[in-house]
């Protein structure tokens, strides 16, 4: 399948499981949305949850780039607000929030959402390298316990509590992760 087909039929799903949810999902709707045959996606994804993993997994709506601002403090910031933007701003939040009510109760899901985190925590580790390289980060430092730290107050204070973050939420959240509470 062309790549463009491939990212509208992606679009399409994201588009559709933000209005409607996991529940309002339909193959069909995407192929309606996509202008692609259901055939022709059924032929490449056999489920609905096979096709939104693909999605959550491949689309370019959800990619990012991993910051290099120089340094640990800054980069971590900088990622934090893009967690921030993911679950805050539409349609990533809609998406995301949708997509992890699924993944709880879908296996197949649950399993694309690992993916999902486990690339992406792939693509940061890039942030914890070069803050070792420049001797920023001990070496019995945990960066994934870093990241779940900070992607998880975002998450608890947007998705959870549904609390609004205050300016400079990013910046506080990583200064007390990686000086400690005191």
């Amino acid at each position: 399948m062309a790549p463009r087909k491939q990212q509208q039929i992606f679009r399409a799903t994201l588009a559709m499981l933000a209005e409607k949810g996991y529940e309002g999902l339909t193959v069909e709707g995407v192929a309606e949305r996509s202008g692609v045959n259901k055939t022709t996606i059924y032929r490449w994804w056999p489920s609905k949850s096979a096709l939104l993993g693909a999605a959550l997994l491949e689309s370019d709506l959800l990619e990012f780039d991993a910051p290099d601002t120089g340094t640990l403090h800054g980069d971590l910031v900088a990622l934090t607000r893009q967690i921030v933007t993911l679950l805050t701003e539409p349609p990533a939040a809609d998406i995301a929030v949708a997509a992890l009510g699924a993944a709880v109760r879908t296996p197949e899901l649950a399993s694309s959402a690992r993916t999902f985190f486990a690339e992406r925590f792939a693509r940061e580790s890039v942030i914890f390298e070069r803050a070792r390289e420049r001797d920023e980060l001990p070496v019995h430092a945990d960066p994934l316990l870093i990241m779940d730290l900070l992607a998880g107050a975002v998450w608890m204070r947007t998705v959870f509590r549904q609390l609004p973050l205050e300016p400079g939420f990013a910046e506080h959240a990583v200064t007390t992760v990686l000086s400690g509470v005191g």
